[in-house]
């Protein structure tokens, strides 16, 4: 039996693992194996909103953070848009991540969740959260690209991740970046491994939340005009 892009991706995080050694005060996070609960939230958005083997174009993030797909398994996803928006409770977790605010503003300006998800499939080259040790003891999020010695030692799975994630049924003429240091690391990774023809960067969520709140709108219609362009030109 041929096996829908749901399967795929679920069995993808079914045995997602990173075991290589990072600099010292970097740890990952590894949701699927911490809480019995995103594995069941996962794979009930994937086979709702997944369940086919249509080809999607793909939106590249950073990491995820602890609070989105760090709890929920799902990027760019909050527990209280999982269950507000995508209709997936979960009991375990309440989270609120505010680059979840705007990428579901976004959805729902797209047309909303059936229609984004049947055109765009969103992950990141290091699926897994990666938290980093402050001084003061806490443990903070951190981003795969923060520490030349952290993306050495994260870079040859980043780049098999892209590789899988692309076999699971993705469109590679044209693939859209978020964020613009993440460009540029992706940039590095796409021409050693030659996995896009094209990639379009777009502003990071959470920058638009943060510093650019009051112009919230704009980027949302810029998202809308580069993206919407991309499912015309597949019509």
């Amino acid at each position: 039996m041929k096996k829908t892009f749901a399967d795929k991706v679920i069995q993808f995080n079914n045995h997602l693992i990173f075991s290589e050694k990072l600099p010292a005060d970097f740890k990952v996070l590894n949701p699927f194996q911490d809480n019995a609960e995103t594995m069941q939230v996962m794979q009930a958005f994937y086979k709702k909103f997944y369940n086919d083997s249509l080809e999607r174009k793909f939106i590249i993030g950073i990491n995820p953070s602890r609070h989105g797909a760090g709890v929920t398994g799902v990027p760019f996803t909050d527990t209280k848009r999982l269950e507000n928006v995508c209709g997936i409770k979960m009991q375990s977790a309440y989270t609120h991540e505010i680059s979840s605010v705007f990428m579901y503003d976004m959805i729902y300006e797209f047309g909303g969740v059936h229609s984004f998800y049947k055109n765009f499939y969103i992950n990141s080259p290091f699926p897994l959260a990666i938290i980093r040790k402050a001084n003061n003891g806490n443990w903070l999020n951190a981003n795969y690209y923060d520490d030349e010695k952290l993306f050495k030692a994260v870079k040859d799975f980043m780049i098999q991740s892209l590789k899988t994630h692309i076999g699971f049924g993705l469109n590679t003429n044209e693939a859209y970046i978020l964020g613009k240091k993440n460009a540029s690391f992706i940039h590095v990774l796409n021409k050693e491994a030659k996995l896009f023809k094209k990639l379009i960067t777009l502003e990071h969520p959470r920058f638009i939340q943060q510093y650019k709140s009051k112009e919230k709108k704009l980027y949302i219609n810029k998202y809308i005009s580069v993206l919407g362009n991309s499912c015309a030109e597949n019509l």
